[in-house]
């Protein structure tokens, strides 16, 4: 039996990808401040996860038997790069605003520390349940 292959692992595994990405996408910004032509690129999860949750979902309901009747389709969302190419900020096309870049990356930091904590959290609630040391 492995108790850390439910849904809500899954999409706490989900989200600390996302967190990861991110991490790789701000720094590459922060990175090309300065880079001729260089076009910003940002990382979506927090939304598509939220419209997942909120019944526009593909999300599956586990099955044990196969008589069980199916329940979305099975997919945890994953973290969408996207490139912003319409703006320009600076005199060399660039569009990268170098504080809002910091800023997203103290979020960001602040999310995947959260999402750790919740995974630690769930981990010591199923060792105790589990009759374990907590």
């Amino acid at each position: 039996m492995n108790i850390l292959n439910d849904t809500g692992f899954n999409r706490l595994r989900s989200a600390i990808d996302a967190s990861n990405t991110r991490q790789q996408v701000i720094s590459n910004n922060i990175a090309n401040a300065d880079t001729p032509y260089f076009k910003r690129s940002e990382v979506s999860f927090e939304s598509l996860l939220q419209s997942e949750m909120n019944g526009v979902s593909s999300i599956k309901g586990r099955m044990t038997n196969p008589r069980h009747i199916a329940i979305g389709s099975g997919s945890i969302p994953t973290a969408k790069i996207t490139t912003d190419k319409s703006t320009a900020m600076n005199n060399n096309m660039n569009n990268v605003d170098i504080d809002s870049e910091m800023t997203s990356l103290a979020e960001n930091q602040l999310r995947y520390n959260t999402y750790i904590e919740e995974v630690n959290h769930q981990i010591k609630m199923m060792r105790t349940a589990l009759g374990g040391n907590a």
